[in-house]
């Protein structure tokens, strides 16, 4: 935890001295570092905690799914067998309740769709920084702002848009429809 911390701390000095040294005005900076360095900061934060979730819940049914028949395999009597049942049992549940979890709040999508709109974000930065890309024709970061506001707010609305459709939707899909008493679903 200290390392993604940290991490994000060098991101806002670094992306903070960047900006710092460009030829905008003070409002300027302050919205690119207020919105801009937030939300890749934001972004890079819930990446890594989405695949955190996502790594230790596939793992756990990973493991805990090759370890059940091999235990289901060992034929043991009185006891000790009685103990190995219920061990047995309790790793079965677990195996059952991390994928069922991993499964509800898709953390594999979740990873992948911030780790894309970070690096998204990112890529359109360097480009505004370097004045490159879709910035190449203007002289100066005060002529590019507001084509890079522009595209910051594409790239987050697009973001928004797709959460709402591919993560949110995913769980609603997920969930079988409640009829009502007319048989229609209620969504």
């Amino acid at each position: 935890m200290g390392n993604e911390a940290a991490y994000g701390d060098w991101l806002k000095q670094d992306f903070g001295e960047l900006i710092d040294s460009l030829e905008l005005n003070d409002t300027q900076k302050h919205v690119l570092k207020s919105r801009w360095v937030d939300q890749v900061i934001w972004m890079e934060s819930k990446a890594r905690h989405a695949r955190t979730r996502h790594y230790a819940l596939r793992l756990t049914a990973i493991v805990g799914g090759v370890i059940v028949p091999a235990l289901v395999g060992i034929n043991l009597q009185g006891p000790t067998g009685e103990a190995l049942r219920w061990v047995i049992l309790g790793i079965s549940l677990i195996v059952a309740i991390t994928s069922a979890t991993e499964e509800f709040f898709h953390y594999s999508e979740r990873w992948r769709h911030y780790r894309g709109t970070a690096e998204l974000l990112k890529s359109e930065g360097w480009n505004f920084f370097q004045l490159s890309g879709p910035y190449s024709r203007r002289d100066s970061h005060a002529q590019a702002y507001e084509t890079f506001a522009t595209r910051v707010e594409e790239i987050l609305q697009q973001d928004v848009q797709a959460y709402i459709s591919q993560i949110v939707g995913q769980k609603r899909e997920a969930r079988p429809a409640e009829t009502e008493a007319g048989g229609k679903a209620i969504v």
